[in-house]
């Protein structure tokens, strides 16, 4: 009883803190504590149910897929927890295995939540992506995170003014509520988009307008026509995707206009393998440079490499002058662990003179083995940047305990350093616990 009472001294808002770190199930339960606690729960200003294990669960229904009307009533029950709200709900996170006749029930949860009027952050993910859910004028939303759903805009839609982050992940909807959506969120400082397709059989074109965006990251696909983006003076980091399946030469063209549009003023640049093959497979203007890029990140799949998607990655070099950090994701999917492609080692043997970021700028390369599979292959990288990058003073060459790399690691890049004249030190780390191995 003492501590008890020690915790009922606590102020209110600390109370009503620790109770919004709690599951939900185990919050409503302490109101039986004391009448002083009755409602203290109700004053939380985050909720995250829904049926994903970080996710608070509102009984054993949030599982069931099918239009049982046991399934409904788990809705109702949302809808009566957020009812029960008296403070300002901030954070609302409902993830849902919803049928089509229960998004009249999620629509329903939504104009509550645009009635309650303080909400801040607002995440939706609709495992079943039937059904259509209008989205309501949100004036007090910064973070708006949506997933598997189909989004329409109502007419009366006034737009997401306070808006800084929007992220749409395999959703459908309509291009013109596409533009328009982007368009009233003039104060959009994130935005990403991945997996993501119109309504009907329009393909997805889309222009950037955004004066206050800083981060943009995007995964071309298939149903994606053009990305362009027209002006964002702050933009300062972009990653950009590729889910093209075996069609690279389609995209090709689609990939190099939106890298033109971001080249200007971007300084961290974020790209997967894909994207390197359609630069190889796009005639590559020797006019385009990324004069502020300082950081570059890169995932290739050495296994894949070839002539053409080296000469694209030199190209990329060549045209980051001032480039001072590089991190290379590596994979090679090779089942033999002494697995290496000759045509590979000879490319990367090569050493090149005059690009501007290899003789003066670049000091730093992280090479990250998590995916790779044999030591070979990622020594050619190692040799390559001690061989090429004059200015280079660190490569750290990060791998997982229990690799097949771990045995002959160290004796590998004692070898590739030997061979050359560099002077960077090689720190050998061990990625899960952030140990150092070794510095050679």
């Amino acid at each position: 009883m003492e501590e008890a009472d020690r915790i009922s001294s606590l102020p209110q808002d600390v109370i009503v803190a620790i109770l919004s770190r709690l599951p939900l199930k185990d919050a409503i339960r302490t109101s039986a504590l004391a009448r002083s606690w009755r409602h203290l729960w109700t004053f939380r200003s985050r909720l995250r149910l829904g049926n994903y294990p970080y996710l608070d669960r509102l009984g054993d229904t949030s599982d069931i897929y099918s239009n049982d009307p046991v399934a409904s009533s788990w809705i109702d029950r949302v809808h009566h927890v957020v009812s029960s709200l008296r403070g300002p709900l901030l954070h609302f996170e409902l993830s849902h295995n919803f049928s089509s006749h229960q998004f009249a029930l999620l629509q329903r949860l939504l104009d509550l939540l645009l009635l309650k009027g303080s909400l801040e952050s607002l995440l939706l993910f609709c495992l079943l992506e039937r059904g259509v859910i209008n989205l309501p004028s949100f004036h007090s939303l910064k973070k708006l995170e949506l997933r598997r759903c189909r989004i329409v805009l109502p007419a009366d839609f006034q737009g997401l003014d306070r808006l800084s982050s929007l992220t749409l992940r395999n959703i459908q909807i309509s291009n013109d509520d596409l533009h328009l959506l982007i368009h009233l969120s003039n104060n959009l400082t994130t935005f990403k988009a991945m997996f993501f397709r119109s309504l009907g059989d329009q393909l997805v074109s889309i222009k950037l307008s955004l004066p206050f965006l800083r981060y943009l990251a995007f995964g071309l696909c298939r149903f994606v026509e053009k990305v362009e983006v027209v002006s964002a003076p702050c933009l300062k980091q972009a990653k950009i995707r590729n889910f093209m399946f075996n069609n690279f030469q389609k995209f090709a063209s689609m990939n190099l206009e939106l890298l033109t549009s971001t080249a200007v003023t971007v300084s961290y640049l974020n790209l997967n393998f894909s994207v390197l093959k359609c630069l190889s497979l796009a005639a590559l203007p020797l006019n385009l440079t990324f004069p502020r890029v300082r950081k570059l990140k890169l995932a290739p799949c050495i296994r894949a490499m070839n002539n053409r998607t080296y000469d694209a990655f030199i190209w990329l070099l060549r045209s980051m002058f001032f480039l001072e950090k590089l991190t290379l994701k590596v994979s090679d999917n090779a089942s033999n662990t002494n697995w290496v492609d000759v045509r590979m080692v000879e490319l990367f043997s090569m050493t090149h003179d005059g690009i501007s970021c290899l003789d003066k700028t670049l000091k730093s390369v992280k090479i990250d083995m998590e995916d790779l599979n044999g030591v070979m292959t990622g020594m050619t990288l190692v040799r390559f940047f001690m061989l090429n990058a004059r200015a280079l003073k660190l490569i750290k060459v990060a791998y997982w305990l229990g690799s097949e790399v771990e045995p002959n690691m160290i004796e590998e890049l004692q070898k590739a350093k030997a061979t050359t004249s560099s002077k960077a030190n090689v720190v050998i780390i061990r990625q899960k616990e952030n140990v150092t191995v070794n510095v050679i």
